[in-house]
């Protein structure tokens, strides 16, 4: 897999900001929902002894007679979490249609915009755990470095997302947003835990799902042999109209079932298919 940097250049025309509320604690761009100094008027709220007289709206004052102190909202970065799942099963798809590229292609965008914002990214990849893969510097060159590591990735196993996420949601000091990118091929159980366990550490969460045109439809008929990739079984059998129809509703059942577990969490879902112009697709996540 070779992914060139090239489409980093055209991604200055989404300048749409994250409209994310952080608690972080260096300065940025994001509006915190915590009241304290900053830059954007919050409310008015009563004098009390002690308080900054200088906070003392004194135009207020003239037409109540009454101390109203000026409260802000204070201006916080968000920092993003962007995890890559790379389980056997991302490595499909044709050079067009791969997963695993079209998955990090999205995540890289995702950073190089985070950071044109002022704001800092975690860029991860997942299996049995997370790891982190930047360097925390949030810049360009960065990006250009994880996609020379991320060229070689090895797609092997499978993905533990109960445990990886749980475990990853531990490491997030401050309100953040999580941006999952992955096929979801596991129990909707499993892939609802590990969302929760996000969820219940402060985050916003955003599930990004791959999808291979492949998959939608395998252009198979007849005698075929299945194999999936992370446990290397196989299985025969006859592949006709029927047998493909069920096959189709079983993976819509899938994505419905995945898709309403993560929205009754707090988080957003949004379905990608692989074979899309890729700044549509880019579109679709970055202004969820």
């Amino acid at each position: 897999m070779t992914i060139e940097p090239d489409f980093l250049d055209e991604l200055g025309r989404f300048s749409a900001a994250l409209n994310r509320q952080t608690t972080s604690i260096r300065q940025g761009d994001q509006r915190s929902p915590r009241v304290g100094d900053g830059l954007t008027f919050s409310d008015y709220r009563r004098y009390s002894p002690g308080d900054d007289t200088r906070r003392i709206d004194w135009k207020l004052f003239a037409r109540t007679e009454e101390y109203f102190i000026k409260q802000y909202e204070e201006e916080r970065s968000l920092t993003v979490h962007l995890l890559v799942d790379t389980s056997a099963s991302m490595d499909y798809g044709d050079a067009s249609s791969h997963k695993f590229e079209s998955a990090t292609k999205l995540a890289l965008g995702f950073a190089y915009l985070t950071a044109a914002e002022n704001n800092d990214f975690r860029f991860c990849t997942f299996r049995d755990r997370v790891d982190r893969i930047d360097t925390g510097q949030s810049n360009r060159g960065e990006l250009l470095s994880l996609i020379d590591q991320l060229n070689e990735s090895t797609l092997a196993g499978q993905a533990a997302f109960e445990s990886s996420l749980a475990a990853y949601a531990e490491r997030i000091r401050s309100r953040s947003l999580v941006v999952v990118f992955s096929d979801c091929l596991t129990e909707p159980e499993e892939l609802e835990a590990g969302i929760a366990a996000l969820a219940r550490n402060d985050a916003d969460v955003l599930l990004v799902r791959v999808v291979a045109p492949e998959e939608r439809d395998p252009g198979v008929v007849g005698d075929v042999l299945f194999a999936d990739p992370e446990s290397d079984e196989t299985r025969r059998s006859y592949f006709s109209g029927s047998l493909a129809e069920t096959y189709r509703s079983r993976l819509d059942a899938h994505v419905d079932s995945v898709s309403n577990r993560v929205t009754a969490l707090g988080g957003d879902h949004v379905l990608v298919e692989t074979g899309e112009e890729y700044f549509d697709s880019f579109a679709s996540v970055w202004l969820q």
